[in-house]
């Protein structure tokens, strides 16, 4: 099937992937005295009296916002707000579909951070936590950071944790098979945005000690005269034998690679030059940074990819429905370092001992119990540490 043509013909047929759906009676008198005024009157108040009425009397406790600017689309870049409304659609309806969680997609006419951190204060009421969506490097790193400080619900950037968590889990139980620890390995990060940052910061935390990261202009540094702000602060955590040189150079003798960066930069001649079972997750979209079967023709003894084509597809699908269905479950005020362990322990846990192939690493992302082992490990890590309004 070519997908991307028969895409733009089903969305023409469908005309929005979501729609609001009325789950209260208004067919008559009473229904609609109750529904509306003047019986509404008596929940406003109640509200008013004590803000936290809102999650318990309207839909707020259950509803998430997929905020974007439309600056980092896909592989599409900065394509603006309207053109990014199928995918935010998109990802409203995988909310729904696999979360039970009611998300509307808010596409903003602005790249101004200051106006961006703003518009999401003044709507946050409305909501029970935040989904930032495809917005650009480095200004979503002050954007996620700024909105977790000043909200009292879960803030959380996909592009950034959703792509760490589910190549964490990916990993975890793509060593397993290799028989290799997570703390002896030598981890290649190839991309440095908003994805591979995420991804470099949230290994560490995980136990990976060695991880080398590269831009289009080599290893990345500390030092280095063409970093971003964002890239000088994770050169201070990685590439600590301070190397320099091309990817090809950070790929030798390499344990796992992962690469959120662009098609076709890795060669066969770099896969062989990794070390003997090595682990390659080539998440560029829709192009592979190397065609599978050549890496595996290479020598790669487990491969990932993005792609729904192949297997082991890494994708943040199987992160953001059940996230954020543990954290709304338990009115969580944040979503901190040990909910997100959970969920990438959550992901991986779910494929069995026995299930567990080199081409099944992680569960198919439509499989929905999948996701509720998500949700349930992150409402554990929201109780246990402390962040939850309710248990």
């Amino acid at each position: 099937m070519n997908y991307r043509l028969v895409s733009l013909k089903k969305h023409s047929e469908w005309k929005g992937k979501i729609e609001t759906v009325c789950r209260v009676p208004v067919d008559g008198r009473d229904a609609l005295s109750l529904a509306y005024t003047p019986g509404v009157a008596e929940p406003c108040m109640a509200i008013h009296d004590d803000v936290e009425k809102s999650f318990e009397l309207t839909r707020r406790w259950n509803t998430v916002p997929v905020i974007t600017d439309g600056t980092a689309v896909l592989g599409l870049g900065d394509i603006g707000p309207e053109a990014g409304m199928p995918v935010m659609e998109g990802k409203c309806a995988l909310f729904k579909a696999y979360g039970d969680v009611d998300a509307y997609p808010i596409c903003l006419r602005t790249k101004d951070t200051e106006e961006i951190i703003k518009t999401v204060k003044i709507m946050a009421g409305s909501f029970g936590g935040i989904n930032l969506e495809d917005i650009s490097a480095p200004r979503c790193f002050e954007i996620e950071t700024r909105l977790k400080a000043e909200l009292d619900i879960p803030v959380f950037h996909d592009d950034q944790h959703g792509t760490a968590i589910v190549s964490a889990a990916a990993l975890i139980n793509a060593l397993k098979l290799a028989n290799k620890q997570i703390d002896g390995i030598k981890l290649v990060i190839n991309g440095a945005g908003a994805a591979g940052i995420a991804i470099a910061k949230f290994l560490l935390k995980l136990g990976v000690k060695n991880i080398t990261m590269c831009d289009k202009k080599g290893i990345i540094c500390k030092g280095a005269d063409w970093l971003n702000s964002a890239q000088n602060e994770v050169a201070e955590i990685t590439n600590l034998k301070r190397i320099n040189g091309t990817l090809a150079d950070a790929m030798k003798g390499a344990d796992v690679f992962i690469g959120v960066s662009g098609p076709r930069c890795v060669t066969k001649d770099m896969v062989s030059s990794m070390a003997p079972k090595s682990i390659l997750f080539t998440c560029a979209n829709p192009v592979p940074e190397i065609d599978p079967a050549d890496a595996k023709e290479a020598g790669a003894f487990i491969v990932g990819t993005g792609s729904s084509e192949y297997p082991n597809q890494i994708n943040n699908v199987l992160v953001f429905p059940g996230l954020f269905r543990g954290a709304l479950d338990v009115r969580a005020r944040t979503v901190n370092t040990e909910m997100m362990i959970a969920a990438a322990k959550g992901i991986a846990g779910y494929v069995s001992e026995e299930e567990l192939s080199r081409d099944y690493i992680l569960p198919y992302a439509y499989d929905k119990n999948a996701h509720a082992s998500v949700a349930k490990a992150v409402a554990e890590a929201a109780v246990n540490t402390g962040v939850s309004k309710i248990k």
